[in-house]
């Protein structure tokens, strides 16, 4: 590492990097909270030796020349001599013509590769939209996705852990003042390791690049000759699939621990299932191996299915089943009853073979009629889905049958099952899957040939339909055309796909596991039932599915005495199919829609609809209350425009929880770091933050009815206040006349005065809040500063954040001189305190127009709203016209007022109140 501080040096060294094909860069900022950061350092990652890239394919940089930074543990290629490599700091702190320089000589030439984290962030100091051939690994590994890359998430130092295997990484100096000078050795250290992290993940995610997940990124076409190599992702199967349909974590177990998955009731013979298919096998090849041209050598129009159907049955008995029932039966007795049933079975498979050769026979001549009906092509197919994070996963299977129907001009793939399916969705998953990659087989050039060698014309172009035949306890058919599946099933298989590699890539005891079949009467005929019961686990109890199906009440929510529901939803498989019942619900009424995806939110499933040409806006808004009766939902679904489409919110049946330690991460930010409110997640699961340095959300009102989780939403507020924020830096007051919101935190070192639950302390309290204010402008005035995060900067004792919550404002409103004396001192403070760094939080059951006056709402920008009592109490939060909180489904389901966008969130939920005090 050279640390270079000097103006020509640092000159001299930026010629020398314009030789240099690949950077690795990063940046350090001083004063990043600030309005006024300043690019404090540059730090480059460079390589003398022009082998440099295939050196760092097998062994990640390391920092052998460094220092004792961190170490690497060779998961990705074994440690090798970094010689060839260098790190090289630049300080350029107020050295703004060194900077320009560097974006001149560097930024701009489109010969070097720069390389970057967080390319968006180092960019606003590196030349902005001037730079050129700038790579960003942030957005490589959004697209690769987490689950595939296995990490816990994409910051640059989880993924040097993660993915690269480094240990001992350095966080402590994330948030070191880099305004000051000299900078430490720690800090040049942790400056320096940034970019071999950063090398180390670039050359981690190049693998990558060969399949198309990276290709789409930087549009690169395969070398000419080439195929691009598809990815090493674990393969699934057609079967996989129809499991997945059927019980997530059955599917969950046997790829982990094998086992069997076939539900089977007790009555039903076991052993038998391998038997028929192979009888099948046998039948199809008894017939295609000889023309027999005795069977349809008559004229179509003489031909009868009776007498094809029993030649048929004939010649298959007396050449292939007796000999069979003779063998097995001698070795098990026990066989005879169960094959007899089947021999039943197979009579209707016969007859059904034989009604579609009565139907060729049209088209065919008797000698080739039968080999035309059944296809002789390859039954193992292959496929790589793009799935909808634009990951790929490749699906590869054997089918039983295909066969060509002359007279509709469709082929079909045909599966074999012993006995009739115990979830016919998921069967039809099953055969749709081979029905689209057939599909797929068939438009590649070597696709099908003809059985009969001439040109293959009827089967080029030809939809594929699917049917499954069952034979116990009878023989049935289930045949879905080519249209139904094209339309429905084929498109929500890449969104099924990727939700099993969701599934696989869970591990407990991490929240959110595969959720429980949506049918529990199968739960009684698991095969792994008990390893189901003492596997998955919903907090802390194994989940009772010995007594689900008998009129028990499972419903995670009341499993427990908290009032919120951890279990995973039985909607969230079928989310594409309630989308496309949705669209066929408003076609019953008249209204015409384009179904563009589906969005599954922690309390509801957000559908997203195209009105078609002539559709207003109005007619979808007024359905609220017809989509609730026809859909049996228990509230009704929020309806309204968004940009580009209509989104209509239907409520899940069976909630999750946004669990606090699940977003939200336990470390003590610097002084100067901004203070941030967590909100709650949206549909991306994303935490949404407010920061209260902002004018727009630095204080806020907030509203909620009974049940709404008003009060869960405060405590996890504030506890995203305290796990971050030490008392010297952060000073809180509570305001609880309900005594009941804040008893965990009494007493805690952050309090500014004691919890306050009187109207007579809290005219005091406020009263002593505009005194603090006033105190801190008169500070800022004598050190020339503005606010609280310049003064912080300058002071040697910087003066902490206050935040105020106070809950139930209401209770206060009754006495009209209490009230006039809370008024006023939130009149000053919501006008002034923001720059004081003073903020207030105020919240209420009944945000009615007396309780919430003008004067309230106007000096308090940033707006909450739980379930409201009413829309008129919606309206008053927000203003206008805005009353969907009226709708909300309660326990933290949540609208958030950022700017002009209203955010649907779900708030988090803090199981355990814990903090260091």
């Amino acid at each position: 590492m050279e640390y270079l501080i000097e103006n020509q040096e640092i000159i001299k060294k930026i010629d020398e990097l314009a030789f240099a094909k690949t950077l690795w860069l990063d940046t350090e900022i001083a004063d990043w909270s600030t309005n006024y950061p300043r690019l404090s350092l540059i730090q480059v990652l460079v390589n003398t030796d022009t082998n440099f890239h295939s050196m760092l394919r097998t062994s990640p940089p390391t920092p052998l020349n460094i220092g004792e930074g961190s170490k690497h543990t060779g998961g990705l290629g074994c440690q090798n001599d970094v010689k060839s490599q260098s790190v090289y700091i630049l300080d350029v702190l107020d050295k703004h013509d060194l900077a320009s320089y560097f974006i001149e000589q560097i930024m701009i030439n489109p010969q070097i590769e720069k390389v970057f984290h967080n390319a968006s962030f180092d960019l606003k100091y590196l030349g902005g939209k001037s730079a050129q051939n700038v790579t960003c690994t942030f957005k490589i590994a959004q697209k690769i996705t987490k689950t595939v890359l296995r990490v816990s998430n994409l910051q640059l130092k989880t993924l040097a852990v993660e993915l690269c295997k480094f240990s001992d990484v350095d966080k402590e100096e994330q948030g070191s003042d880099w305004g000051r000078r000299p900078l430490s050795q720690k800090q040049l250290q942790y400056a320096a390791m940034d970019t071999v992290y950063l090398a180390a993940v670039h050359q981690a995610l190049l693998p990558f690049s060969k399949s198309n997940i990276i290709n789409s990124i930087f549009d690169m076409a395969p070398i000419s000759g080439q195929s691009p190599e598809k990815p090493q992702s674990s393969s699934l199967t057609p079967t996989k699939l129809r499991t997945a349909f059927e019980c997530p974590r059955l599917f969950y177990l046997k790829e982990h621990f094998g086992g069997n998955t076939l539900f089977l009731p007790p009555e039903n013979a076991i052993g038998i299932g391998q038997i028929f298919h192979d009888l099948a096998d046998e039948l199809i090849n008894l017939l295609v191996s000889r023309p027999h041209t005795d069977i349809l050598k008559s004229s179509t129009p003489d031909l009868t299915l009776e007498e094809v159907a029993n030649s048929i049955q004939q010649l298959y008995y007396n050449q292939i089943f007796y000999s069979y029932l003779q063998k097995l039966t001698i070795k098990d007795s026990s066989l005879a009853q169960p094959l007899f049933k089947v021999w039943q079975g197979l009579q209707g498979l016969i007859r059904r073979f034989a009604e579609l050769l009565v139907i060729n026979r049209r088209y065919c001549n008797a000698e080739s009629v039968i080999r035309e009906t059944f296809i002789a092509e390859d039954r193992k197919l292959e496929h790589y889905f793009t799935l909808p994070n634009n990951s790929q996963q490749r699906v590869a299977g054997r089918f039983d049958c295909l066969v060509f129907n002359f007279e509709t001009k469709h082929l079909c793939v045909i599966e074999f099952k012993t006995y009739q399916p115990v979830d016919p969705s998921a069967q039809l998953a099953q055969v749709a899957v081979y029905s689209y990659m057939m599909w797929h087989k068939k438009k590649a050039p070597s696709g099908f040939a003809s059985p009969t060698g001439r040109k293959p014309t009827p089967l080029v172009g030809s939809p594929i339909d699917s049917a499954v035949y069952c034979v116990l306890p009878e023989f049935k058919e289930y045949y879905y055309p080519w249209e139904q599946l094209q339309n429905t099933v084929h498109q929500l298989i890449p969104y099924k796909l990727q939700q099993m590699q969701e599934w696989l890539s869970w591990a407990p005891p991490s929240p959110n596991p595969p959720p429980a079949t949506t049918q529990p009467h199968l739960c009684k005929i698991c095969p792994q039932q008990k390893k189901c019961q003492s596997y998955f686990v919903v907090d802390g109890q194994i989940q009772d599915i010995q007594n689900l199906g008998d009129g028990q009440d499972t419903h995670p929510a009341r499993l427990h005495s908290t009032e919120y529901s951890t279990g995973q939803d039985e909607q969230l498989s079928n989310a594409d199919a309630i989308g496309e019942n949705l669209v066929t619900t408003l076609q019953s009424f008249g209204i015409g829609v384009d179904f563009l995806g589906v969005a599954v939110a922690p309390a509801f499933i957000r559908v997203k609809l195209k009105p078609q040409l002539g559709v207003k806006i109005n007619a979808l808004l007024k359905l609220s209350a017809d989509l609730q009766v026809q859909m049996g939902l228990l509230s009704p679904p929020l309806i309204a425009p968004q940009a580009g489409y209509v989104s209509i919110d239907l409520p899940r049946t069976q909630r999750q929880v946004a669990k606090f330690q699940d977003y939200v991460e336990s470390q003590i930010l610097p002084a100067t770091a901004a203070v941030k409110i967590a909100i709650g997640v949206n549909l991306e699961g994303k935490l949404l933050e407010a920061d209260l340095s902002d004018p727009n959300t630095c204080h806020f009102l907030i509203g909620g009815t009974t049940g709404s989780g008003k009060s869960e939403f405060l405590r996890a507020l504030l506890l995203s206040l305290l796990v971050r924020h030490s008392p010297q830096n952060l000073k809180i007051v509570l305001v609880d006349p309900k005594r009941v919101t804040f008893p965990e935190f009494e007493g805690m070192k952050w309090l500014y005065s004691p919890v306050v639950k009187d109207g007579e302390t809290a005219i005091e309290l406020m009263e002593s809040l505009v005194g603090e204010m006033e105190k801190r402008y008169q500070q800022f005035e004598k050190t020339g500063c503005n606010d609280l995060s310049s003064y912080n900067q300058r002071s040697q004792t910087p003066l902490p954040r206050i935040v105020c919550i106070f809950d139930e404002y209401a209770d206060f409103m009754a006495e009209k001189e209490l009230r006039k004396a809370l008024e006023q001192s939130i009149k000053r403070l919501g006008a002034m305190a923001r720059a004081a760094g003073i903020h207030l939080i105020i919240a209420t059951q009944r945000p009615e127009a007396g309780i919430v006056t003008p004067i309230i709402r106007s000096n308090l920008p940033g707006r909450v709203a739980l379930r409201t009592a009413s829309e008129a109490d919606s309206m008053i939060i927000f203003g206008g016209k805005q009353n969907s909180a009226a709708y909300l489904l309660g326990k933290g389901d949540l609208l958030y007022q950022a700017g002009a966008y209203l955010h649907r969130l779900q708030s988090l939920f803090a199981t355990n109140i814990k903090f260091n005090n």
